[in-house]
């Protein structure tokens, strides 16, 4: 599955740049891909940090993969995974590359946010492009998504797809053990110990908690905050601890991918929200309100397509929500280069159109989509303002989206 999507990006950006990052959630599926695009090479070397049989062959003999014995002709490939684990990675990465990129193609997989990882001058900058590996979406599943020039020509056209796994995705998650597994019984088993080890192994491993239970505890309150603007001061009342150990443990959250917060979009709305942001869990499942895991999946398949559109070059994309201080609400406004481009808002059952969706288009003047958690074919096309408004079943438009 992953091919038809990720490795094609990832040729796209490995046309330019001799060395990919491609950085995502633990167990997304970012080994299997790398030895995927191995696949279509006649000569690599794959290297695993977390290996400990491998780590001695790069503290000994840095350039290691220089030996490897060449089969045939064109650019070996070298992989990289967890190397962000080794200490002085950035500067060894830099040497790689100023030394080795006419002659190799690296790839350099990691469990947290490589692209966030720097701190202050970042020696490995206009070095790499990155690609970011989601969990599975709806569009890379069905494989009928559109392209990006057609998608955008018409952002309110409907795929023809109608069976699709939506209804597995929202038991099993996206994440491709369980998934695959078919079974909600795995997929608990799985959530737990995979929530457990994020929090006691990985990010406990390169960041100092103290209050290792207290995190834990904060992960497990958050899907009561899906959807919602997220109050840091409520949520530390809660656990009892400061706010700034709020921040900083969401910030951690968020550097690993269990979670990704949305700005409040503010521009040609009167009175509207600033600061607080709305958070959503990168394993939508563990919702267990309906309505919430349903815009949670919204906001994964949305944000999946505007990651990889920036990550390709498209423009400058960003992913909002837009809200005013008499609580009137649209979930999602998609941006580029700061201008509004497209409302989406999500029913669980009501079809109606929302009055808040209407009274943010006549404000911001761009399309909109009002999508409902439903397998129907029935949907509605009609103006408001002139601007389009389309009400349709969130599996086909969610199939088409780029």
């Amino acid at each position: 599955m992953r091919r038809l999507l990720y490795e094609s990006l990832w040729k796209e950006l490995n046309k330019s740049k001799p060395m990919t990052f491609i950085s995502g959630p633990r167990q997304a599926g970012k080994t299997t891909l790398a030895k995927q695009i191995a696949e279509t090479y006649q000569d690599k070397t794959y290297f695993n940090w977390d290996i400990n049989d491998n780590k001695p062959l790069l503290l000994q003999t840095p350039y290691f993969f220089q030996n490897m014995k060449r089969m045939g002709p064109g650019k070996p490939l070298v992989v990289f995974d967890e190397i962000h684990k080794y200490r002085p990675w950035k500067n060894y990465l830099k040497g790689v590359y100023d030394g080795f990129s006419e002659d190799f193609d690296f790839l350099v997989l990691g469990s947290g946010r490589l692209n966030i990882y720097r701190k202050g001058s970042d020696s490995l900058a206009g070095r790499y492009y990155l690609l970011t590996l989601w969990p599975l979406t709806l569009a890379e599943l069905v494989d009928k998504r559109r392209s990006y020039d057609e998608f955008w020509e018409d952002p309110l056209h409907l795929s023809d797809e109608q069976k699709t796994p939506w209804d597995d995705l929202d038991r099993l998650s996206g994440f491709p053990e369980p998934f695959f597994s078919g079974k909600e019984t795995e997929y608990k088993r799985w959530s737990t110990t995979y929530h457990s080890q994020m929090v006691r192994e990985d990010i406990r491993s390169l960041i100092d908690i103290r209050r290792v239970e207290d995190m834990e505890a904060l992960l497990y309150l958050l899907p009561s905050r899906v959807g919602s603007p997220l109050s840091l001061d409520s949520l530390a009342k809660a656990l009892q601890v400061s706010h700034s150990a709020v921040r900083g443990w969401l910030e951690a959250f968020e550097r690993f991918f269990l979670v990704f917060r949305l700005s409040p979009w503010s521009r040609r709305i009167s009175r509207a929200l600033v600061k607080e942001k709305k958070l959503y869990l990168v394993d939508a499942a563990m919702n267990t309100s309906p309505a919430a895991r349903f815009e949670n999946r919204v906001a994964l398949e949305l944000l999946r397509a505007v990651t990889n559109w920036n990550e390709l070059g498209r423009g400058r994309f960003s992913l909002h929500y837009v809200r005013n201080k008499e609580k009137e609400e649209v979930d999602f406004l998609i941006a580029e280069s700061n201008e509004p481009k497209l409302l989406i808002e999500t029913k669980l059952s009501d079809d109606n159109v929302s009055k808040s969706l209407l009274k943010f288009q006549n404000a911001l003047q761009v399309p909109a989509v009002q999508l409902v958690n439903a397998r129907s074919e029935t949907y509605r096309l009609f103006s408001n303002a002139g601007q389009k408004v389309l009400v349709a079943p969130a599996p086909r438009w969610l199939a088409g989206l780029p």
